[in-house]
């Protein structure tokens, strides 16, 4: 795998192979950077750069063939294969999270669910019974996984991501509105909701000027 150092470039990478799936269930072989580029609103020279990312190669004229683009893309993602994850924070959005089945799309299984609320501990969410935190060093030395997602109100977040590392998690997805620390050997991704959603209000608010 190509050393990954542009980031915008693995956040497009997604966006692709949605619309090469729906090609392919509409029947479509091959595709062009020049119609993915008019479909995504993207320069077709900055697709042509993200496609060489994933080791795909195009044919003059022909293009790239869909089937073959879409493997390609999902080997580089590595969703190919199945990830296993811990999630730790079983409030609204971890069990929201917890019953999101599309995750099995992107190779990614949550194997364990875990809170420090007693009234959490014990039950069951989505098929899922809520572990205490005390147990995570254990199921995470026995699974081997090394994915965590962080779902804990914003005071607990520390100390929850530092759990996390001391069990020996090396990648964090952060759905929480703080800035965790965390060593240099662990890496995380912040999902900000907030910024989110005030991006979309702005846009929004554009548009209904414009009318």
């Amino acid at each position: 795998m190509p050393k990954v150092s542009n980031v915008p470039t693995i956040r497009r990478l997604p966006g692709y192979l949605h619309l090469l799936k729906e090609l392919k269930e509409e029947g479509q072989e091959t595709v062009s950077t020049t119609l993915l580029a008019s479909e995504m609103q993207i320069d077709p020279i900055v697709i042509r750069k993200d496609l060489t990312m994933t080791g795909a190669s195009g044919k003059p004229r022909t293009g790239f063939v869909v089937a073959e683009l879409i493997e390609a893309i999902e080997n580089f993602l590595g969703w190919k294969t199945t990830t296993d994850a811990f999630l730790v924070g079983a409030g609204n959005i971890g069990s929201a999270l917890l019953g999101y089945s599309g995750f099995a799309s992107y190779g990614l299984r949550i194997v364990d669910a875990f809170d420090a609320s007693p009234a959490k501990v014990g039950t069951i969410i989505h098929g899922h019974m809520i572990l205490p935190m005390e147990k995570l060093p254990d199921r995470v030395a026995t699974v081997k996984a090394r994915l965590g997602i962080l779902t804990v109100p914003a005071d607990a977040a520390q100390d929850a991501a530092d759990a996390m590392v001391a069990a020996g998690i090396l990648g964090i997805w952060n759905f929480t509105p703080v800035k965790i620390k965390v060593p240099k050997n662990v890496v995380t991704q912040k999902e900000d909701l907030a910024s989110g959603l005030a991006e979309l209000s702005v846009r929004v608010k554009l548009r209904e000027e414009d009318v």
